[in-house]
């Protein structure tokens, strides 16, 4: 198993428990974040443990699947790639798609970029291009 494979599981594990710490601990100072449910990205592991603090002792995953991982080596980066299905009392609770950009810091794998989204979410009523330009037409009707 890959080093950053490793040291994501271990993460994971401490996340299930409800301690953010295991992910805290391999950011590097000036990485930055994205997820579905933050209004922009998050930049610095400051803004990353303020962001994570309410959570700490409310998250439980009692086992999860990490699927398909792979690592992308180029130099001293590496590109990490999975889903990741989480499990509570054995009914999947939540299926993300997971990119995280490794680089080597001080000799030691740092996380420098993570990007976390939903794997196939259920969407609003989607809009397509055609729809959207009658409803700007109607809107410019109204205006006349």
């Amino acid at each position: 198993m890959h080093a950053i494979i490793a040291m994501e599981r271990a993460a994971l594990d401490r996340w299930g428990k409800g301690d953010p710490g295991g992910y805290l601990e391999i950011t590097a100072s000036d990485a930055s974040y994205f997820d579905p449910i933050q209004d922009k990205r998050i930049d610095g592991l400051d803004a990353l443990r303020a962001m994570l603090a309410p959570f700490v002792g409310k998250i439980k995953v009692d086992r999860y699947d990490m699927i398909d991982p792979r690592v992308q080596e180029y130099g001293d980066a590496a590109l990490l790639t999975f889903n990741l299905i989480s499990y509570r009392d054995e009914v999947p609770i939540s299926s993300w798609n997971s990119s995280e950009m490794y680089a080597r810091v001080g000799g030691h794998w740092r996380i420098v970029h993570s990007h976390w989204s939903y794997i196939k979410p259920e969407l609003k009523e989607p809009i397509s291009e055609v729809e959207k330009v009658e409803e700007v037409e109607q809107v410019e009707q109204v205006k006349l």
